[in-house]
Protein backbone atom coordinates (compact mmCIF):
# COMPACT_ATOMS: atom_id res chain seq x y z
CA UNK A 1 0.00 0.00 0.00
CA UNK A 2 1.47 3.29 -1.06
CA UNK A 3 1.35 6.38 0.78
CA UNK A 4 1.10 9.38 -1.28
CA UNK A 5 4.06 11.82 -0.56
CA UNK A 6 3.03 14.55 1.65
CA UNK A 7 5.73 17.67 2.75
CA UNK A 8 6.03 18.48 6.10
CA UNK A 9 6.11 22.48 6.03
CA UNK A 10 5.90 24.76 9.33
CA UNK A 11 2.86 26.82 10.22
CA UNK A 12 3.33 30.51 8.27
CA UNK A 13 3.89 32.78 11.46
CA UNK A 14 3.64 35.48 9.67
CA UNK A 15 -0.23 34.46 8.52
CA UNK A 16 -1.05 34.58 12.11
CA UNK A 17 0.29 38.13 13.69
CA UNK A 18 0.12 41.20 12.49
CA UNK A 19 2.48 43.02 10.16
CA UNK A 20 4.17 46.20 10.51
CA UNK A 21 2.61 48.43 8.93
CA UNK A 22 -0.39 47.17 10.82
CA UNK A 23 1.06 47.69 14.17
CA UNK A 24 2.69 51.31 12.97
CA UNK A 25 -1.05 52.38 12.02
CA UNK A 26 -2.98 51.18 14.99
CA UNK A 27 -0.18 52.98 17.16
CA UNK A 28 -0.92 56.18 14.78
CA UNK A 29 -4.42 55.44 15.51
CA UNK A 30 -3.91 55.14 19.46
CA UNK A 31 -2.10 58.42 19.17
CA UNK A 32 -4.46 60.40 17.41
CA UNK A 33 -7.65 59.29 19.52
CA UNK A 34 -5.12 60.28 22.90
CA UNK A 35 -4.96 63.65 20.57
CA UNK A 36 -8.35 63.69 19.97
CA UNK A 37 -9.45 63.60 24.16
CA UNK A 38 -6.77 65.79 24.82
CA UNK A 39 -8.13 68.45 22.24
CA UNK A 40 -11.57 67.48 23.84
CA UNK A 41 -10.47 67.89 27.43
CA UNK A 42 -8.82 71.10 26.22
CA UNK A 43 -11.26 72.65 24.89
CA UNK A 44 -14.22 71.32 28.07
CA UNK A 45 -11.45 73.46 29.93
CA UNK A 46 -11.41 76.17 27.58
CA UNK A 47 -15.17 76.53 27.57
CA UNK A 48 -15.32 75.86 31.35
CA UNK A 49 -12.82 78.71 31.66
CA UNK A 50 -14.81 80.85 29.75
CA UNK A 51 -17.89 80.12 31.32
CA UNK A 52 -16.26 80.96 34.78
CA UNK A 53 -15.38 84.67 33.55
CA UNK A 54 -18.59 85.09 32.22
CA UNK A 55 -20.03 83.91 35.60
CA UNK A 56 -17.78 86.37 37.76
CA UNK A 57 -17.63 88.96 35.73
CA UNK A 58 -21.53 88.69 36.04
CA UNK A 59 -21.69 88.69 39.68
CA UNK A 60 -19.33 91.80 40.07
CA UNK A 61 -21.63 93.20 37.83
CA UNK A 62 -24.59 92.39 39.98
CA UNK A 63 -23.26 93.67 42.80
CA UNK A 64 -22.18 96.82 41.62
CA UNK A 65 -25.82 97.24 39.99
CA UNK A 66 -27.79 95.41 43.60
CA UNK A 67 -24.98 97.94 46.05
CA UNK A 68 -26.08 100.77 43.58
CA UNK A 69 -29.66 100.85 43.66
CA UNK A 70 -29.53 99.90 47.11
CA UNK A 71 -27.60 104.09 47.27
CA UNK A 72 -30.02 104.76 45.36
CA UNK A 73 -33.04 103.62 47.55
CA UNK A 74 -30.65 104.81 50.63
CA UNK A 75 -31.01 108.61 49.20
CA UNK A 76 -34.42 108.31 48.31
CA UNK A 77 -35.68 107.44 51.38
CA UNK A 78 -33.31 110.02 53.08
CA UNK A 79 -34.81 112.30 50.94
CA UNK A 80 -38.60 111.73 51.30
CA UNK A 81 -37.63 111.77 55.14
CA UNK A 82 -36.16 114.80 54.91
CA UNK A 83 -39.08 116.18 53.30
CA UNK A 84 -41.58 114.69 55.74
CA UNK A 85 -42.13 117.54 58.86
CA UNK A 86 -42.97 116.68 62.06
CA UNK A 87 -43.33 119.31 64.83
CA UNK A 88 -42.49 119.22 69.05
CA UNK A 89 -43.45 121.88 71.29
CA UNK A 90 -42.16 122.68 74.41
CA UNK A 91 -44.50 124.65 77.00
CA UNK A 92 -42.84 128.80 77.82
CA UNK A 93 -43.92 131.21 79.52
CA UNK A 94 -46.79 130.39 82.26
CA UNK A 95 -48.30 127.47 79.71
CA UNK A 96 -49.21 130.97 77.47
CA UNK A 97 -47.09 129.83 74.46
CA UNK A 98 -45.62 126.77 72.57
CA UNK A 99 -42.66 126.77 71.15
CA UNK A 100 -42.47 124.68 67.98
CA UNK A 101 -39.60 122.93 66.52
CA UNK A 102 -39.14 120.39 63.65
CA UNK A 103 -38.09 116.85 65.15
CA UNK A 104 -34.94 116.49 62.54
CA UNK A 105 -32.11 119.35 63.00
CA UNK A 106 -31.97 119.33 59.13
CA UNK A 107 -35.37 121.41 58.43
CA UNK A 108 -35.60 125.17 59.13
CA UNK A 109 -39.29 126.28 59.19
CA UNK A 110 -39.57 129.58 57.37
CA UNK A 111 -43.26 130.12 58.19
CA UNK A 112 -46.42 128.79 59.40
CA UNK A 113 -50.24 128.72 58.90
CA UNK A 114 -52.38 127.59 62.18
CA UNK A 115 -55.97 127.11 60.84
CA UNK A 116 -58.26 126.36 64.51
CA UNK A 117 -62.00 124.37 64.31
CA UNK A 118 -64.72 126.62 62.35
CA UNK A 119 -66.84 126.69 65.69
CA UNK A 120 -64.38 128.64 67.34
CA UNK A 121 -65.29 131.60 65.22
CA UNK A 122 -61.55 132.84 64.58
CA UNK A 123 -59.25 133.38 61.77
CA UNK A 124 -56.28 131.52 60.95
CA UNK A 125 -53.08 132.62 62.09
CA UNK A 126 -49.27 133.16 60.63
CA UNK A 127 -46.30 133.48 61.62
CA UNK A 128 -42.80 133.93 60.39
CA UNK A 129 -39.15 132.31 61.43
CA UNK A 130 -40.63 132.05 64.54
CA UNK A 131 -42.90 128.82 65.20
CA UNK A 132 -45.09 129.00 67.82
CA UNK A 133 -48.89 128.66 69.48
CA UNK A 134 -50.22 131.40 71.64
CA UNK A 135 -52.68 131.29 73.97
CA UNK A 136 -54.39 134.31 73.67
CA UNK A 137 -55.09 133.78 70.00
CA UNK A 138 -58.17 130.92 70.89
CA UNK A 139 -58.31 131.58 74.61
CA UNK A 140 -61.60 133.33 74.61
CA UNK A 141 -63.02 131.31 71.80
CA UNK A 142 -62.04 128.24 72.87
CA UNK A 143 -64.02 128.88 76.70
CA UNK A 144 -67.12 129.40 74.79
CA UNK A 145 -67.21 126.88 72.58
CA UNK A 146 -66.27 124.56 75.66
CA UNK A 147 -69.38 126.59 77.32
CA UNK A 148 -71.67 126.16 74.48
CA UNK A 149 -70.31 121.95 74.67
CA UNK A 150 -71.06 121.91 77.96
CA UNK A 151 -67.87 120.56 79.07
CA UNK A 152 -66.92 121.50 83.02
CA UNK A 153 -64.99 124.46 83.38
CA UNK A 154 -62.25 122.63 85.45
CA UNK A 155 -60.46 120.30 83.01
CA UNK A 156 -59.84 116.32 84.44
CA UNK A 157 -56.10 116.00 82.68
CA UNK A 158 -55.07 117.30 79.42
CA UNK A 159 -57.93 118.66 77.02
CA UNK A 160 -57.25 118.62 72.99
CA UNK A 161 -57.96 121.08 70.57
CA UNK A 162 -57.32 120.08 66.83
CA UNK A 163 -55.88 122.14 64.18
CA UNK A 164 -54.12 122.30 61.26
CA UNK A 165 -50.66 123.48 60.52
CA UNK A 166 -49.29 124.26 57.26
CA UNK A 167 -45.63 125.36 57.60
CA UNK A 168 -43.43 126.09 55.22
CA UNK A 169 -39.55 124.79 55.97
CA UNK A 170 -36.27 124.67 54.31
CA UNK A 171 -33.94 120.91 53.62
CA UNK A 172 -30.63 121.28 52.15
CA UNK A 173 -31.49 124.83 50.28
CA UNK A 174 -34.51 123.45 48.87
CA UNK A 175 -38.48 124.81 49.97
CA UNK A 176 -40.61 122.54 51.21
CA UNK A 177 -44.35 122.51 52.69
CA UNK A 178 -46.10 120.13 55.03
CA UNK A 179 -49.62 120.00 56.02
CA UNK A 180 -50.84 118.04 59.00
CA UNK A 181 -53.28 117.45 61.69
CA UNK A 182 -52.30 118.34 65.52
CA UNK A 183 -54.12 118.39 68.68
CA UNK A 184 -53.07 121.13 70.96
CA UNK A 185 -52.70 120.13 74.50
CA UNK A 186 -54.15 122.13 77.40
CA UNK A 187 -55.84 122.43 80.71
CA UNK A 188 -58.18 125.10 81.57
CA UNK A 189 -58.90 125.96 85.49
CA UNK A 190 -61.37 128.03 86.82
CA UNK A 191 -60.82 131.17 89.15
CA UNK A 192 -63.71 132.26 91.41
CA UNK A 193 -62.66 135.83 90.44
CA UNK A 194 -60.72 136.07 87.38
CA UNK A 195 -62.61 133.81 85.16
CA UNK A 196 -60.66 130.58 83.67
CA UNK A 197 -57.17 130.50 83.09
CA UNK A 198 -55.97 128.40 80.19
CA UNK A 199 -52.43 126.66 79.98
CA UNK A 200 -50.99 125.36 76.80
CA UNK A 201 -49.10 121.40 77.97
CA UNK A 202 -47.81 120.63 74.58
CA UNK A 203 -48.61 119.18 70.99
CA UNK A 204 -49.32 116.09 69.59
CA UNK A 205 -49.41 115.38 65.88
CA UNK A 206 -51.83 113.11 64.40
CA UNK A 207 -51.83 112.44 60.60
CA UNK A 208 -50.41 114.16 57.36
CA UNK A 209 -53.39 115.54 55.26
CA UNK A 210 -53.88 116.88 52.21
CA UNK A 211 -54.79 120.42 51.38
CA UNK A 212 -58.17 119.60 49.58
CA UNK A 213 -59.33 117.97 53.01
CA UNK A 214 -57.56 119.26 55.77
CA UNK A 215 -60.96 121.79 56.72
CA UNK A 216 -63.12 118.47 56.27
CA UNK A 217 -60.95 116.29 58.56
CA UNK A 218 -60.06 119.03 60.81
CA UNK A 219 -63.92 119.57 60.93
CA UNK A 220 -64.41 115.75 62.12
CA UNK A 221 -62.31 115.67 64.83
CA UNK A 222 -63.01 118.49 66.28
CA UNK A 223 -66.74 117.37 66.45
CA UNK A 224 -65.63 114.59 67.95
CA UNK A 225 -63.47 116.34 70.93
CA UNK A 226 -65.92 119.76 70.96
CA UNK A 227 -69.22 117.89 70.60
CA UNK A 228 -72.20 120.42 70.48
CA UNK A 229 -74.43 120.14 73.48
CA UNK A 230 -77.22 117.97 73.57
CA UNK A 231 -80.71 118.51 75.15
Amino acid sequence: MRVSGMTNRAPDMDADQPSTESKIEARAEEAAAIRRRWVSLGETLAVAAVLISALTLWLNWSERSDSQAEKVAETSHAAARAATLTLGAQPAGKGDRLDLKPASADQQVLGQRVRFPSMLGIDPVETTGEPRIEAAWFEDALKKARDKAGLPDDSRGDERLPVIIATQFLVDGQQHEDIALYDIGYTIRGRMLGGHALALRGLSFVRHVKSASASGELAARASRLLPAKTD
